[in-house]
């Protein structure tokens, strides 16, 4: 449940019904706008049954929250996010994007990327060092020694970094070299995974799962924040429907959805949920004027000879086509971008 409390509400107010709460062993988070404050609730909230704290000083209301999620409620945080991450912020004043190749391949073939993606207007590189594919047989990524070649990449060109992470030790190598970690679409329901993600303190990207709802994605990411990290962005990445003319649907719905829902950002990955390069642009379009505050882009030197997703990759002309194009929407967005 959420205390909603009175505008002109003191400190001492706010304080006394904290203290009752933690005197109870419930954990209390405070949502301090510029009218009022939230104090929000996480925990059996039958033992405050005895409090009567609707009439305790300062107090307006008390309001319940029926969903399973909480500290990603908007009702405990009515304002949006801003998710600082490195030299930068995921929120609702920018649109981040997030470029890269699908895997690290070499040492060389990043840092080229790297360069040319930030020439365009990305402010992150992405790419895979840790690979879960569908077949056992396809490239798996090179492990911590592709988490070096992003360290370098960042120190070259200042871009901050993110890698998906599939394990406890990948977790353990990536805080040593990323400035963010992503949990992909096949992980978003491993809770020992979510939970590790949670303790790590680096910045989370969660996509959605392969068929997960909305809800079952909010609460993927309650799994991450209910280990004391906060700085969860989501990211819809296309979720599987009977349509085969691409690899997935990409649900652009969920952007507003998200937005009504909770006050995380959410970005969203054009490339994974169409695997067909042509689709990109236009659909990354439609993403930042749904409200997504950023993008993941695939983009590789030479798709044709990837080691991962080539088809969906777009080339080096193709992304700086795209960003040039982007600056409008991201104007009528009031973002700030390039």
């Amino acid at each position: 449940m959420i205390i909603i409390m009175k505008r002109n509400a003191s400190k001492e107010a706010v304080d006394h019904v904290s203290n009752i709460i933690r005197s109870k062993g419930l954990e209390v988070h405070l949502s301090q706008g510029q009218e009022v404050t939230i104090i929000g609730v996480v925990g059996d909230k039958s033992r405050l049954a005895d409090q009567n704290l609707e009439i305790a000083p300062g107090v307006d209301r008390i309001v319940p929250v029926t969903e399973s999620y909480k500290l990603a409620n908007k009702k405990f945080h009515p304002q949006p996010s801003a998710i600082p991450v490195g030299n930068t912020e995921i929120g609702p004043n920018t649109l981040t994007i997030m470029a890269g190749p699908c895997a690290v391949e070499s040492e060389e073939q990043l840092l080229l990327i790297a360069h040319e993606v930030k020439k365009a207007g990305a402010t992150f590189v992405r790419g895979g060092a840790y690979k879960p594919r569908t077949s056992p047989y396809s490239f798996q990524g090179l492990e911590e020694e592709g988490l070096r070649y992003m360290a370098k990449a960042k120190a070259e060109t200042g871009l901050n970094t993110i890698c998906e992470v599939v394990s406890e030790a990948a977790i353990e190598a990536a805080v040593k070299y990323v400035d963010m970690i992503q949990i992909g679409a096949r992980n978003m329901q491993n809770f020992q995974l979510l939970k590790e993600a949670g303790r790590s303190g680096l910045p989370v990207l969660l996509k959605r799962g392969l068929a997960a709802t909305i809800d079952e994605w909010l609460n993927a990411a309650e799994y991450i924040m209910s280990e004391g990290n906060s700085k969860v962005v989501l990211c819809e990445r296309g979720i599987r429907t009977f349509e085969t003319a691409t690899r997935n649907t990409l649900d652009i719905s969920a952007v507003p959805v998200i937005k009504a829902k909770s006050h995380l950002p959410i970005i969203v990955d054009p490339s994974h949920a169409t695997g067909v390069r042509d689709y990109v642009s236009p659909l990354a379009k439609c993403a930042v004027a749904a409200g997504a505050d950023g993008l993941m882009i695939e983009v590789h030197n030479n798709p044709a000879c990837a080691l991962s997703d080539g088809p969906q990759s777009l080339t080096f002309p193709q992304f700086e086509v795209l960003s040039d194009e982007l600056i409008p929407y991201a104007k009528l967005a009031e973002r700030k971008f390039r």
